[in-house]
């Protein structure tokens, strides 16, 4: 039923792609600019987090499951001319290092084996927030002498550790990744069976937070404090 709220909202033609920020028929919740990519790269950190836990843990095998069989349905749908837009990008990044490095337009990492690069958002700008009355619009500068904490960033924003071709590295159009068609993310939500795709990317998310938390956490370790006898068993009838 929910998927159909979006598909009602905006008959197209087939083939025709959905699109991004547009109203989903859940409150609150928009259109994702690229749903594929970003649930391939939250279930590969995903994996790339279980694999800390122990091989016996529960959690680490019924988790490891679930999001595997989801990112094989994922990684099976593509969108067309998606083998020759990553020829393009890798030709990019073989070419621009730096541009894909801490302070270029974009950033590689990998995950689960596989290779990730993210772009960065370029922030809207409000002219009312840059400057008022002929002055710039900034948090006051606090004088006196400062701690090491507080002068961290000192280098950098004075300019140092960054490349000597900043202005080129920041200003490389990286091109964004062939979008699905309705019909595509129609096959991925049936397949999958958990509402929207935009749903699907909340869970992943949170299924995410959750490995960090339990990771961090060392769950699987034995308690320091032990249960008293008896403490886990309630009002069970006694015969």
């Amino acid at each position: 039923m929910r998927p159909a709220l979006r598909l009602l909202a905006a008959v197209k033609p087939v083939g025709r792609v959905l699109e991004p920020g547009a109203p989903t028929g859940l409150t609150g919740l928009s259109t994702h600019a690229a749903p594929r990519s970003t649930l391939v790269y939250l279930y590969s950190k995903t994996l790339d987090r279980l694999k800390q836990f122990p091989e016996s843990s529960v959690y680490r095998q019924s988790t490891e499951a679930l999001t595997r069989h989801r990112l094989n349905i994922i990684e099976r749908i593509e969108p067309a001319g998606l083998k020759e837009w990553e020829e393009r990008v890798q030709k990019q990044v073989d070419a621009n290092p730096d541009a894909f490095e801490k302070h270029g337009v974009a950033i590689r990492h990998t995950a689960d084996g596989r290779s990730f690069v993210t772009i960065r958002a370029a922030p809207e700008v409000d002219e009312r927030e840059e400057e008022w009355n002929g002055e710039l619009v900034a948090e006051p500068s606090l004088e006196g002498i400062r701690t090491p904490a507080e002068r961290k960033d000192q280098k950098e924003a004075l300019g140092y550790g960054r490349p000597a071709n900043l202005d080129k590295a920041q200003a490389l159009h990286v091109e964004a990744e062939p979008s699905l068609t309705a019909d595509q993310i129609s096959t991925a939500e049936k397949e999958i069976g958990a509402g929207l795709i935009e749903e699907v990317i909340q869970v992943a998310e949170g299924e995410l937070r959750l490995a960090n938390e339990m990771l961090k956490d060392k769950v699987w370790e034995e308690l320091c404090e032990k249960p008293a006898e008896g403490q886990w068993s309630y009002f069970e009838r006694k015969h």
